[in-house]
Protein backbone atom coordinates (compact mmCIF):
# COMPACT_ATOMS: atom_id res chain seq x y z
CA UNK A 1 0.00 0.00 0.00
CA UNK A 2 0.87 3.52 -1.07
CA UNK A 3 -0.69 6.40 -0.07
CA UNK A 4 0.69 9.67 -1.79
CA UNK A 5 -0.32 12.94 -0.06
CA UNK A 6 -1.24 15.31 -3.02
CA UNK A 7 -2.92 18.59 -1.04
CA UNK A 8 -5.63 18.91 1.42
CA UNK A 9 -7.60 15.66 1.79
CA UNK A 10 -6.48 14.59 -2.24
CA UNK A 11 -4.60 11.55 -2.03
CA UNK A 12 -3.03 8.76 -4.60
CA UNK A 13 -4.04 5.45 -2.80
CA UNK A 14 -1.82 2.27 -4.38
CA UNK A 15 -3.78 -0.54 -3.33
CA UNK A 16 -4.38 -4.29 -4.54
CA UNK A 17 -2.08 -3.09 -7.47
CA UNK A 18 -4.71 -0.74 -8.92
CA UNK A 19 -4.55 3.44 -8.34
CA UNK A 20 -7.45 5.65 -7.01
CA UNK A 21 -7.46 9.36 -6.74
CA UNK A 22 -9.81 10.24 -4.24
CA UNK A 23 -11.22 13.69 -3.12
CA UNK A 24 -9.30 15.54 -6.00
CA UNK A 25 -8.83 19.64 -5.36
CA UNK A 26 -6.39 20.63 -8.19
CA UNK A 27 -7.22 24.51 -8.40
CA UNK A 28 -4.27 26.90 -8.68
CA UNK A 29 -3.69 28.42 -5.41
CA UNK A 30 -5.58 31.47 -4.26
CA UNK A 31 -8.15 30.42 -7.20
CA UNK A 32 -10.84 30.65 -5.10
CA UNK A 33 -12.50 32.68 -2.09
CA UNK A 34 -12.60 31.59 1.16
CA UNK A 35 -15.41 29.64 2.33
CA UNK A 36 -18.00 32.41 3.43
CA UNK A 37 -19.53 32.02 7.35
CA UNK A 38 -16.08 29.82 8.38
CA UNK A 39 -13.42 31.12 10.44
CA UNK A 40 -10.75 33.06 8.13
CA UNK A 41 -13.21 33.64 5.00
CA UNK A 42 -11.07 36.55 3.91
CA UNK A 43 -8.17 33.92 2.65
CA UNK A 44 -8.31 32.42 -0.70
CA UNK A 45 -8.10 29.13 -1.03
CA UNK A 46 -6.12 26.83 -1.72
CA UNK A 47 -3.79 28.89 0.29
CA UNK A 48 -1.03 26.51 -1.14
CA UNK A 49 0.29 25.19 -4.36
CA UNK A 50 -0.55 21.87 -6.02
CA UNK A 51 3.26 20.62 -6.21
CA UNK A 52 2.28 17.21 -7.85
CA UNK A 53 2.59 17.11 -11.27
CA UNK A 54 -0.79 16.94 -12.99
CA UNK A 55 0.10 13.69 -15.43
CA UNK A 56 0.90 11.66 -12.29
CA UNK A 57 -2.37 12.70 -10.58
CA UNK A 58 -4.37 11.61 -13.66
CA UNK A 59 -2.81 8.25 -13.66
CA UNK A 60 -5.77 6.53 -11.79
CA UNK A 61 -7.43 3.33 -12.26
CA UNK A 62 -10.89 4.75 -10.30
CA UNK A 63 -11.83 7.70 -8.83
CA UNK A 64 -13.48 8.38 -4.99
CA UNK A 65 -15.59 11.28 -3.80
CA UNK A 66 -16.33 10.70 -0.36
CA UNK A 67 -18.72 14.06 -0.67
CA UNK A 68 -18.99 16.86 -3.48
CA UNK A 69 -17.85 19.88 -1.02
CA UNK A 70 -15.52 22.30 -3.51
CA UNK A 71 -12.67 21.17 -1.38
CA UNK A 72 -12.90 17.99 -2.50
CA UNK A 73 -13.87 17.80 -5.30
CA UNK A 74 -13.42 21.76 -6.94
CA UNK A 75 -14.09 23.29 -10.30
CA UNK A 76 -10.39 22.66 -11.86
CA UNK A 77 -10.72 18.50 -11.15
CA UNK A 78 -14.39 18.33 -13.11
CA UNK A 79 -12.39 20.31 -15.87
CA UNK A 80 -9.25 18.43 -15.73
CA UNK A 81 -10.56 14.75 -14.88
CA UNK A 82 -11.18 11.83 -17.66
CA UNK A 83 -14.91 10.67 -18.34
CA UNK A 84 -14.29 7.56 -19.29
CA UNK A 85 -12.89 5.88 -15.59
CA UNK A 86 -14.95 4.36 -12.56
CA UNK A 87 -16.04 6.80 -10.53
CA UNK A 88 -17.33 5.46 -6.45
CA UNK A 89 -19.57 7.94 -4.84
CA UNK A 90 -21.56 7.54 -1.42
CA UNK A 91 -25.00 7.82 -2.63
CA UNK A 92 -26.70 7.89 -6.12
CA UNK A 93 -27.40 11.62 -5.80
CA UNK A 94 -24.18 12.01 -5.66
CA UNK A 95 -24.27 9.63 -8.40
CA UNK A 96 -26.53 11.66 -10.80
CA UNK A 97 -24.80 15.03 -10.60
CA UNK A 98 -21.33 13.38 -11.61
CA UNK A 99 -23.55 12.00 -14.54
CA UNK A 100 -24.53 15.35 -15.50
CA UNK A 101 -21.17 16.48 -15.52
CA UNK A 102 -20.61 14.10 -18.43
CA UNK A 103 -18.90 11.25 -16.38
CA UNK A 104 -20.21 7.72 -17.59
CA UNK A 105 -19.01 5.13 -15.13
CA UNK A 106 -20.36 6.47 -11.70
CA UNK A 107 -21.51 3.93 -9.32
CA UNK A 108 -22.46 4.81 -5.27
CA UNK A 109 -20.05 2.62 -2.77
CA UNK A 110 -21.87 -0.33 -1.23
CA UNK A 111 -21.24 -2.71 2.07
CA UNK A 112 -19.24 -4.81 -0.22
CA UNK A 113 -18.21 -3.14 -3.75
CA UNK A 114 -15.94 -5.08 -5.20
CA UNK A 115 -13.23 -3.21 -7.83
CA UNK A 116 -10.90 -6.10 -9.78
CA UNK A 117 -10.10 -7.81 -6.39
CA UNK A 118 -10.54 -5.20 -4.28
CA UNK A 119 -13.03 -4.72 -1.95
CA UNK A 120 -14.38 -0.97 -0.93
CA UNK A 121 -16.91 -0.73 1.69
CA UNK A 122 -18.88 2.28 2.08
CA UNK A 123 -18.66 3.82 6.06
CA UNK A 124 -20.91 6.59 7.77
CA UNK A 125 -19.58 9.99 9.28
CA UNK A 126 -20.41 13.25 10.19
CA UNK A 127 -19.26 16.43 9.18
CA UNK A 128 -19.56 17.75 12.47
CA UNK A 129 -20.91 17.13 16.20
CA UNK A 130 -25.08 16.38 16.07
CA UNK A 131 -25.54 19.90 17.81
CA UNK A 132 -24.10 21.32 14.56
CA UNK A 133 -26.70 19.52 12.24
CA UNK A 134 -29.20 21.19 13.81
CA UNK A 135 -28.44 24.22 13.01
CA UNK A 136 -26.34 23.25 10.06
CA UNK A 137 -26.99 20.07 8.27
CA UNK A 138 -28.01 21.82 4.44
CA UNK A 139 -24.07 23.14 4.77
CA UNK A 140 -22.42 20.36 6.23
CA UNK A 141 -24.52 17.32 3.99
CA UNK A 142 -23.67 13.63 4.56
CA UNK A 143 -20.62 12.34 3.81
CA UNK A 144 -19.27 8.89 3.41
CA UNK A 145 -15.49 6.87 4.50
CA UNK A 146 -13.99 4.16 2.45
CA UNK A 147 -12.62 0.65 3.60
CA UNK A 148 -10.01 -1.14 1.59
CA UNK A 149 -9.19 -4.63 2.08
CA UNK A 150 -7.32 -7.19 -0.42
CA UNK A 151 -5.44 -10.49 -0.02
CA UNK A 152 -1.63 -9.48 0.76
CA UNK A 153 -2.98 -5.99 1.98
CA UNK A 154 -3.30 -4.31 5.15
CA UNK A 155 -6.49 -3.45 5.93
CA UNK A 156 -7.17 0.59 4.94
CA UNK A 157 -10.06 3.25 6.84
CA UNK A 158 -10.23 6.70 4.89
CA UNK A 159 -12.35 8.34 7.69
CA UNK A 160 -13.34 10.99 5.73
CA UNK A 161 -14.73 14.48 6.59
CA UNK A 162 -15.98 13.44 10.01
CA UNK A 163 -15.29 14.04 14.01
CA UNK A 164 -14.59 11.86 16.38
CA UNK A 165 -18.15 10.37 17.02
CA UNK A 166 -19.97 6.53 17.82
CA UNK A 167 -19.84 6.03 13.87
CA UNK A 168 -16.04 6.17 13.34
CA UNK A 169 -15.65 3.93 16.56
CA UNK A 170 -18.11 1.87 14.97
CA UNK A 171 -16.01 1.56 12.15
CA UNK A 172 -13.16 0.75 13.42
CA UNK A 173 -14.68 -2.00 15.97
CA UNK A 174 -15.95 -3.94 12.41
CA UNK A 175 -13.07 -3.44 10.27
CA UNK A 176 -9.96 -3.37 12.28
CA UNK A 177 -8.01 -1.37 9.94
CA UNK A 178 -4.29 -0.94 10.43
CA UNK A 179 -4.25 2.28 8.56
CA UNK A 180 -6.34 5.03 9.21
CA UNK A 181 -6.32 8.05 6.87
CA UNK A 182 -7.85 10.89 9.31
CA UNK A 183 -9.03 14.40 8.13
CA UNK A 184 -7.55 16.77 10.49
CA UNK A 185 -7.45 20.22 9.92
CA UNK A 186 -10.01 21.04 12.75
CA UNK A 187 -12.20 23.41 10.37
CA UNK A 188 -14.16 25.88 11.83
CA UNK A 189 -17.73 27.10 11.67
CA UNK A 190 -18.68 29.72 13.82
CA UNK A 191 -22.01 28.68 15.84
CA UNK A 192 -20.96 24.95 14.39
CA UNK A 193 -17.97 24.43 16.16
CA UNK A 194 -15.15 21.73 14.44
CA UNK A 195 -16.30 20.18 11.02
CA UNK A 196 -13.68 17.79 11.07
CA UNK A 197 -11.19 16.34 13.44
CA UNK A 198 -8.86 17.84 15.62
CA UNK A 199 -6.34 16.96 18.33
CA UNK A 200 -8.88 15.54 20.58
CA UNK A 201 -10.52 13.29 18.05
CA UNK A 202 -7.20 12.01 16.63
CA UNK A 203 -6.55 10.91 19.97
CA UNK A 204 -9.37 8.98 20.48
CA UNK A 205 -9.36 7.39 17.39
CA UNK A 206 -5.48 6.43 18.48
CA UNK A 207 -6.77 5.27 21.59
CA UNK A 208 -9.97 2.74 19.95
CA UNK A 209 -6.90 1.34 17.47
CA UNK A 210 -4.36 0.56 19.52
CA UNK A 211 -2.74 -1.73 16.55
CA UNK A 212 -3.05 0.67 13.50
CA UNK A 213 -0.96 3.26 11.87
CA UNK A 214 -2.43 6.99 11.68
CA UNK A 215 -2.37 9.36 8.89
CA UNK A 216 -3.19 13.00 9.27
CA UNK A 217 -4.49 14.99 6.26
CA UNK A 218 -6.78 17.90 5.19
CA UNK A 219 -4.35 20.60 6.71
CA UNK A 220 -2.90 24.24 5.87
CA UNK A 221 -4.68 24.01 2.44
CA UNK A 222 -8.07 25.72 3.31
CA UNK A 223 -8.80 29.03 4.94
CA UNK A 224 -11.24 27.61 7.86
CA UNK A 225 -8.47 24.74 8.83
CA UNK A 226 -6.89 26.03 12.08
CA UNK A 227 -5.05 22.83 13.09
CA UNK A 228 -1.37 23.03 12.21
CA UNK A 229 1.01 20.21 11.16
CA UNK A 230 3.45 21.45 13.73
CA UNK A 231 0.84 21.81 17.02
CA UNK A 232 -0.64 18.26 16.32
CA UNK A 233 3.50 16.69 16.24
CA UNK A 234 3.85 18.55 18.87
CA UNK A 235 0.24 17.07 20.58
CA UNK A 236 1.08 14.03 19.63
CA UNK A 237 4.97 14.36 20.82
CA UNK A 238 3.29 15.24 24.41
CA UNK A 239 0.88 12.57 24.20
CA UNK A 240 2.45 9.45 23.44
CA UNK A 241 1.30 8.99 19.80
CA UNK A 242 4.44 10.18 17.52
CA UNK A 243 5.32 6.63 16.81
CA UNK A 244 1.88 5.47 14.90
CA UNK A 245 0.80 8.90 13.84
CA UNK A 246 2.04 10.27 10.45
CA UNK A 247 1.84 13.57 9.11
CA UNK A 248 2.83 13.83 5.21
CA UNK A 249 3.68 17.07 4.14
CA UNK A 250 2.02 17.58 0.66
CA UNK A 251 3.43 15.66 -1.95
CA UNK A 252 4.84 12.95 0.16
CA UNK A 253 4.81 9.69 0.15
CA UNK A 254 4.00 6.53 2.92
CA UNK A 255 4.29 3.07 2.40
CA UNK A 256 2.87 0.52 4.61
Amino acid sequence: MKLHHIRNATLIVTYGGKRFLVDPYLGEKDAYPGFEGTVNSDIRNPRVALNTPMDTILDFDALILTHLHPDHFDEAAVNLLPRDRKVFVQDYSDAELIKAMGFTDVQPLGVETDFEGITLSRTRGQHGSDQAYVYGAELLGSVMGVVFRAEGEKTLYIAGDTVWNDMVSTNLEMFKPEVIVLAAGDAQVPGLGSIIMGTADVKAVHDAAPDAQIVATHMEAVNHCVLTRADLKAFAASNGMADRLSIPADDESLEF
